[in-house]
């Protein structure tokens, strides 16, 4: 797991850092002229092993309130000079070959007659960089609309991480190849209560994730938490402007960081050995079909199906224990009737979520 530093990005934490350890080297060096004056020269000397000479310097100038140690940094200070004649080499050489790297450039001015090792050559790089004399070599998209190329930038999105032990949406999304075929099943789980819901669709794009974002928030009993997904391109674009529109945070896990996503990729494998296998030909062959059988056996995961999570119990079920205040006793004796009705309602809300998602499909 990568590690990141806190006060990374902070302005003046290394002058707050260089003055509070100046500070202590002052207080420290105060406390030597306070045992010598106590104790005297020569145990101050076996002591602290300080000269005599160093101890009256110090002595001078604590009148002047300069007893913290000077900057010892150099007045002059040498500054990397290239040879024209190897600028001028790698430019041209980058100029033809874009992607030449440090240590291909070096082989190639070996072969010139100069010696200069890789790391040099990458920063003599740098320095034709920084001064604006290497081109900057962007790649180029095609555009059909108007027949050019245009540099292609990729937008730089701060990613977020979530607080350790915070509620959240975790989103992935399942692919299979049957038959020469690819299909994609997108999948959501809360990780408090483990209410889950899936859709397959024939593309792998932030359409289809989104798609699926707005249908969990029909069917969902409870308002969405923060959602975390992992880096994939389709929870990028249009699923991060459905996440706006919802009002909700977006999460990223690390890269190659399966394990953050426990909760998502463990409902994988259930929805994968249970109902994705015994009907991957249907998946396959008709999508719509499958959505809405997908809808049942949603509906008995979320409402029937124990889970070792939850105490052995289902998720709906422990979203009404949750919810159930225990200070009111009205309709006490309708508890299962109200449990009933809650159940018929989502199945309902399940069953028409996966006629619009086939519907929508096969359109």
């Amino acid at each position: 797991m990568k590690i990141f530093n806190k006060l990374r990005g902070t302005r003046g934490i290394i002058k707050t850092w260089e003055e509070g350890l100046r500070d202590s080297v002052s207080i420290q060096r105060l406390r030597v002229l306070a045992f010598w004056r106590k104790h005297g020269l020569e145990a101050t000397k076996e002591a602290f092993s300080v000269s005599r000479r160093t101890l009256f310097r110090w002595q001078t100038r604590s009148t002047h309130h300069a007893i913290a140690p000077n900057n010892r940094a150099p007045k002059g200070r040498r500054s990397r000079t290239t040879p024209s004649a190897v600028s001028e080499f790698i430019i041209a050489e980058r100029k033809q070959h874009f992607h030449l790297g440090k240590e291909k450039l070096q082989v190639l001015l070996q072969e010139q007659g100069y010696a200069y090792s890789a790391s040099t050559v990458g920063r003599i790089l740098s320095d034709l960089r920084r001064q604006g004399r290497l081109s900057n070599n962007r790649r180029q998209s095609f555009y059909g609309k108007t027949g050019k190329f245009r540099a292609y930038s990729r937008p730089n999105i701060k990613k977020q991480r979530r607080p350790k032990g915070s509620r959240c949406l975790e989103v992935d999304t399942i692919v299979r190849f049957i038959g020469g075929i690819k299909r994609y099943v997108v999948t959501a789980v809360d990780t408090e209560h483990r209410f889950a819901f899936a859709g397959a669709y024939t593309g792998h794009t932030s359409v289809t994730a989104a798609d699926l974002l707005q249908r969990y928030a029909q069917v969902s009993p409870l308002p969405l938490p923060p959602i975390q997904t992992d880096n994939g391109s389709e929870f990028a674009y249009r699923f991060r402007e459905a996440c706006q529109r919802l009002g909700l945070i977006q999460y990223h896990t690390y890269p190659h960081c399966p394990k953050m996503n426990g909760s998502v990729e463990r409902f994988n494998r259930t929805l994968s050995e249970d109902f994705i296998e015994p009907n991957k030909y249907l998946l396959r062959d008709d999508i719509g079909a499958f959505n809405q059988k997908l809808a049942d056996w949603l509906l008995w995961y979320n409402t029937r199906r124990p889970h070792a999570s939850l105490g052995q119990i289902s998720p709906l079920r422990y979203i009404i224990n949750k919810s159930t205040s225990p200070e009111c006793h009205m309709w006490w004796t309708r508890t299962w009737a109200c449990i009933i009705m809650s159940i018929w309602v989502l199945y309902i809300e399940l069953s028409a979520a996966g006629r619009r998602c086939s519907c929508s499909l096969s359109a």
